[in-house]
């Protein structure tokens, strides 16, 4: 058996997936085990297979066979986090863990076992359960959500926060308890050559003149994709040399604004790429001149800007709290959360190459400075000697 001081991580989120949680989960776990930890992760059935080394994968049985597991709360999630309990306390019996990190609700499970199993608990908040509310039914559970969320905080050794926002509400509901801000990284640790960048955008562009402009995500409201796509018509037919690269959507969504650009007049400055693999998106990034960000709220952190700042190109965001956790003035161009704001913004970087050459270097020298994964790696070594050594 190795002598390495043994962790129980506890991710209540399908693995892998590519999505906020399931990547900030592969970096933690692999930035523990590099830091001379053996992990555990425990984990739903539901996800890709991704082997990091020097960390042991567990799955729950899938006893609802249930094959995807949207976010936010749901029955299928309750039901597997009675799972992970059990699983968890049964693993915990062994007595080989020093701690217990959860993720999310997991950590109320690691409030409920750290103690009695003689484990440390590090808590890591993702999100905020405000951000999830919507119709009456959905608002009480979120609000019983948050209660546990307090009680697990109350109790933790530490509390991850992935944002400013976040650690700000742990410091209210846990005065007590070390808050500690560890930020997120871009997604891919991938740094594009210049042969596939070449190739991306010879794959897009339609000719060596073209500005092309590049949004990744989903279309939920949220990320501000009507924002998007009504600015579109404007900003296109002002702008003829500009082209809209989108990736992400399902195939309905894709068609149906294929549908509305056609409509528009415009629908041939419209490229989607759909969802591409994780690894080949620092290309695609790096091929377009200008990435946008048109979140329309929230304070969770955008990891978008993060691979965008990564790939050295100029950023176009909307000018909100969710945004600004990461760019400023100096390393995006900021609009309004309209469609002028976005509208204007792109004209606006399409007419200036020097402004967006300006804007590409800033962004990717904090990634060089901060955002990457050796200061990840550090920062959370640091909260777990903290941890560890505490009486």
């Amino acid at each position: 058996m190795s002598d390495r001081k043994r962790i129980l991580f506890i991710s209540p989120q399908p693995f892998f997936e590519w999505r906020g949680s399931p990547i900030r989960v592969a970096f933690d776990t692999r930035a523990l085990a590099e830091s001379g930890y053996a992990v555990d992760l425990l984990t739903l059935p539901v996800g890709q297979p991704h082997e990091i080394p020097g960390v042991t994968v567990t799955r729950v049985r899938n006893w609802m066979g249930v094959k995807k597991v949207a976010i936010g709360p749901s029955l299928p999630k309750l039901g597997f986090d009675v799972s992970l309990l059990l699983r968890a306390r049964k693993m915990l019996k062994t007595g080989r863990y020093v701690a217990i990190h959860g993720v999310e609700e997991a950590a109320v499970l690691g409030a409920l076992l750290a103690a009695r199993h003689g484990c440390k608990l590090v808590y890591e908040k993702h999100s905020d359960p405000g951000s999830y509310k919507k119709g009456a039914l959905r608002n009480v559970v979120m609000g019983l959500y948050a209660r546990a969320e307090r009680f697990a905080a109350r109790r933790a050794d530490a509390v991850i926060g992935t944002g400013p926002g976040l650690v700000k509400q742990v410091e209210r509901m846990a005065p007590d308890t070390i808050a500690v801000h560890i930020p997120d990284i871009p997604s891919s640790l991938v740094e594009a050559d210049p042969a596939a960048i070449a190739a991306a955008r010879a794959r897009i562009a339609s000719g060596p003149d073209e500005i092309l402009f590049g949004f990744v995500g989903s279309f939920a409201v949220y990320q501000g994709v009507d924002l998007l796509f009504g600015a579109l018509p404007r900003a296109l037919k002002a702008s003829p040399h500009v082209r809209m690269v989108i990736v992400g959507g399902t195939p309905e969504e894709i068609d149906a604004q294929k549908a509305l650009l056609a409509q528009a007049g415009v629908g041939a400055q419209v490229s989607f790429l759909g969802k591409i693999p994780p690894d080949e998106l620092p290309a695609v990034l790096s091929a377009c001149d200008v990435l946008m960000s048109p979140r329309r709220s929230g304070i969770n952190t955008p990891l978008k800007l993060l691979d965008y700042m990564k790939a050295g190109r100029a950023i176009l965001a909307t000018d909100n709290v969710a945004n600004r956790l990461i760019v400023g003035e100096t390393t995006a161009h900021l609009v309004p959360t309209t469609v002028e704001g976005l509208a204007d913004g792109i004209q606006r970087l399409a007419a200036d190459a020097d402004y967006r050459a300006q804007l590409a270097s800033q962004g990717r020298r904090l990634v060089d400075e901060r955002y990457n994964f050796r200061v990840f790696k550090a920062a959370l070594a640091d909260c777990y000697a903290q941890v560890l050594s505490s009486a």
